[in-house]
């Protein structure tokens, strides 16, 4: 039992109650921070798993299958897949190249015929969906360094607020009792507990999750570079390898 004349200590929530206004505007102002955070980073996490899942699958059927039109309604189906909707690029302008040989009599034996041209379109179509599927992925990650770089100042806003909030009741009293100057102390702990939590999360999922955009980034890479290699090894004309050789002896 307590005994006679102790005072209970306070609970962090009674502290936070009894502080100053603009103290619990700065923790008010912390927690949307926090929530926000903790919101973009299960959203992040659930959404970056799931697309390393299906862009496994998909690469899978990718490098086994010998049809394009199957591996086209797999993609369709992968929704997650940032490789898959980079394919349905490459495929759609791939087929629009095929249209343009068709119709400007570009063909062999019927099979429409790339030519180094049309390959460079492929390559610099295939690119800029990589562009824009990494910006996607980045998408609100922002938020996440702005909170990790500006919480701790915030906090830190409310640690002098709490110690001018002290050293004011000091002067008011004339005396430095502990009684006087604990409520302002007490405010400028919990602001600073308050910046740091809502600080420090946000900078590891951060690093974590622009890691993790790196590395689908780095897959989205490769796989355009073998798209574009079976698009020319089974849709360009083969380089006339005679004609060259006789030219050579001929300059020699």
């Amino acid at each position: 039992m307590p005994q006679i004349g102790t005072v209970a200590p306070l609970s962090i929530l009674e502290m936070i109650l009894r502080s100053s206004w603009v103290a619990q505007a700065v923790l008010l102002l912390l927690l949307v921070f926090s929530i926000v955070s903790w919101a973009i980073i299960f959203a992040k996490w659930s959404g970056f798993r799931k697309a390393r899942n299906e862009d496994k699958k998909f690469l899978d059927v990718f490098h086994k299958s010998e049809s394009l039109t199957n591996i086209y309604n797999l993609s369709r189906e992968l929704k997650s897949s940032p490789v898959a909707r980079v394919f349905l690029t490459g495929y759609h302008e791939l087929y629009v190249f095929q249209e343009m040989a068709r119709d400007e009599g570009k063909n062999n034996g019927g099979t429409e015929v790339l030519t180094e041209v049309d390959l460079k379109g492929i390559e610099l179509a295939l690119n800029k969906a990589v562009t824009r599927e990494v910006e996607r992925m980045s998408a609100k990650l922002d938020f996440l360094a702005t909170t990790g770089s500006t919480t701790p100042f915030i906090g830190l806003f409310g640690t002098v607020w709490g110690i001018m909030h002290s050293f004011r009741v000091i002067g008011v009293k004339g005396s430095a009792s502990i009684g006087g100057v604990a409520p302002g102390i007490a405010e400028a702990l919990v602001a600073t507990a308050a910046g740091l939590l809502a600080a420090i999360p946000a900078v590891i999922f951060y690093n974590l999750l622009n890691n993790r955009v790196r590395i689908l980034g780095g897959t989205m890479d490769d796989f355009s570079r073998d798209f574009v290699y079976m698009a020319e090894k089974n849709f360009m004309e083969p380089r006339p390898v005679r004609q060259v050789r006789q030219a050579e002896v001929s300059v020699d």
